[in-house]
Formats: structure tokens, C-alpha cells, sequence
């Protein structure tokens, strides 16, 4: 094939993983088999079985797993924990993040059999390691979600709509609201309760420019459907997003032989947070972790909900 074809090439060193979920395992093994160091787009993978071949599998040969979550590349983000870590907002109470638009371009995202969920899945995940990050990784001692599927019945059997509640062993509470049915582009902000201070941080709005037009613009933002009336128009969108600081890690990491800020390991407990959500949103309890399920995906745990 020509996955194969490519990594038989001995000048690729790395290589990136940005296909639908249900191919990251599969193209991870053979990709560390090949001896490539690896970059995962979010989610690590389907579930937790693939998690734990694939961080086996990368061991085995030698190479580096790294976890694509750009939020811990974000700029404003990035200064959000500084002002944390050094003490200015004292001690963490409160972390809250939320991710809105009004639904992904690709087809593979509606449909649960590849995508393994809905919206908690898509973007979810992006809190879950936001707070992980934020709160030094402490473990996350319990998840409780509420899952909606309120506008895009016709597309997904997946959830469009989900807050999900992470209480950390250390006692810091962390809420993250996800949606794909926000108008008017995407939405990524943060707030951060401390015993001393509180911050927010917008990561596009923050940082864009306020336009009204008539006509409309030519772009304004991701997932904007149209420009017409007011817009938030971005400059340099994947700076502020942080991907290209993300892949100058990465690269730094095989170049000189780093550990990665963002692994593998960190990859599964995001993934382990997500079937917890999935799992609370179908019974309507609060789950206590660790949790362990053999569910082949994390909308497997919703779908039988009353």
C-alpha cells in the first residue's frame, strides 16, 4: 500500500497521524514497526485496549509517542498556566474550557462507528488534557457528564451537545462545555479560580479583529458559515491555536532526543476520561476512576441510555 510505500522510506524520521480514529492504531503499529516516531492526532485512538497496544508497541521499538492536544501549545493559553504556576492566581479551585461551533467539515466525525463518539469525543478531549496540563497531572478521581443530541439528529447518532464535570483527587474541580451547534465559527476559551485571583483567556475572539461588513469577508474564522453583519476576523489562526508550535516541539523531541510534553500515556488518560464521560451520560451517575471497560468505543456506553 502506499501507507506502507512511505514507511519503508528511510529519510521520513516521523511521521504524523491525522486520519479518521478508527485508523490511528492501526497505522501506528506499523508506523513503529517501521521505527517512526509518531504524532497522534486527538483522540490517541477508539479505546483503551488500542492505547495500551500502541504505547507498547512504540516502547518495544524504541520510538516516541507524541499526543497532538495544541491547547498546551496555545499562546494565550500557554501564559494562562504561567500565571498559575507561579502563583499569581494562588491556589487552583476552578478550571473551566469550552469548545463551540456548529459542527465538523469531515464526514468520518458524524459517524460514530469511525469517529467513536460525538462531540465529548471530538473536542472533549481537548479539556480533559487542558486540565490535566494545568493541574500538573493530578489524577482525575471522578467524571460526571450530561450528552445531548439536540440539532444534528439527521447527521449523527452521536452526541452534539455535552458538559462534563472532572473532580481531581487534589480538589480542584474542572467543567467543560462542548458543542457543535454554535453559530457564527468556533468558540475556545478558558477560565482559571484561584484562591488569589482569577483569569479568562479567549483564545480567537480574544485576539481578533471586530469587523461589520455588508457584504461579508472572505474568511473571518473556522467554521464561520457566513461573514455578513459582525465577525470576529483572525490573524495568524494557527499561531493562536498553537499548531505550529506544537510541531516545533515535536520535531525538537526527535531532533535532540527529548520527552515530549504531551505523550502517549497522556493520550490513554484523556481516553479514560472520555469513557467515563460516555458511561456517566448513560446512566446519569457520577463515575469514580480508575475505570476500566472493554467497550470498543466510548459511544458504545451511551447508546442504551432510557
Amino acid at each position: 500500500t502506499e501507507l506502507d510505500e512511505m514507511l519503508a522510506l528511510e529519510e521520513i524520521d516521523m511521521v504524523i497521524i491525522g486520519a479518521p480514529n478508527f485508523l490511528h492504531c492501526e497505522i501506528c503499529l506499523k508506523a513503529a514497526e517501521a521505527g517512526k516516531h509518531i504524532v497522534v492526532e486527538k483522540p490517541l485512538c477508539l479505546n483503551l485496549n488500542e492505547a495500551d497496544r500502541m504505547i507498547d508497541a512504540c516502547k518495544k521499538a524504541g520510538v516516541k509517542l507524541m499526543y497532538a492536544e495544541e491547547l498546551c501549545f496555545a499562546p494565550k493559553y500557554v501564559r494562562l498556566k504561567s500565571l498559575l504556576d507561579e502563583g499569581a492566581l494562588g491556589k487552583p479551585i476552578l478550571l473551566k474550557q469550552s469548545e463551540k461551533h456548529d459542527g465538523p467539515h469531515a464526514p468520518h466525525f458524524w459517524d460514530v462507528d469511525r469517529s467513536g463518539g460525538g462531540v465529548t469525543m471530538d473536542m472533549g478531549c481537548h479539556a480533559f488534557q487542558f486540565f490535566r496540563w494545568l493541574n500538573k497531572n493530578n489524577p482525575v478521581k471522578s467524571v460526571y457528564a450530561q450528552m445531548s443530541t439536540t440539532v444534528h439528529m439527521d447527521k449523527t447518532r452521536g452526541d452534539d451537545n455535552g458538559i462534563i464535570i472532572l473532580e481531581f483527587e487534589n480538589g480542584v474541580t474542572a467543567i467543560a462545555e462542548e458543542s457543535w451547534t454554535k453559530p457564527g465559527g468556533m468558540d475556545d476559551r478558558a477560565e482559571v479560580h484561584g484562591t488569589e485571583g482569577v483569569a479568562y483567556a479567549d483564545v480567537l475572539q480574544g485576539n481578533s479583529i471586530q469587523t461589520y461588513s455588508n457584504k461579508g469577508v472572505g474568511y473571518a474564522v473556522e467554521k464561520a458559515g457566513h461573514t455578513v453583519g459582525w465577525s470576529y476576523t483572525m490573524y495568524e489562526e494557527n499561531w493562536n491555536y498553537g499548531f505550529p508550535q506544537e510541531m516545533e516541539h515535536f520535531v525538537d523531541c526527535v531532533k535532540n532526543d527529548k520527552d515530549p510534553l504531551v505523550t502517549g500515556e497522556d493520550g490513554k488518560a484523556v481516553m479514560e476520561i472520555i469513557f467515563a464521560a460516555y458511561e456517566s451520560a448513560g446512566t446519569g451517575r457520577k463515575v469514580e476512576l480508575p475505570f476500566q471497560t472493554d467497550a470498543a468505543k466510548p459511544w458504545d456506553l451511551w447508546k442504551n441510555r432510557d
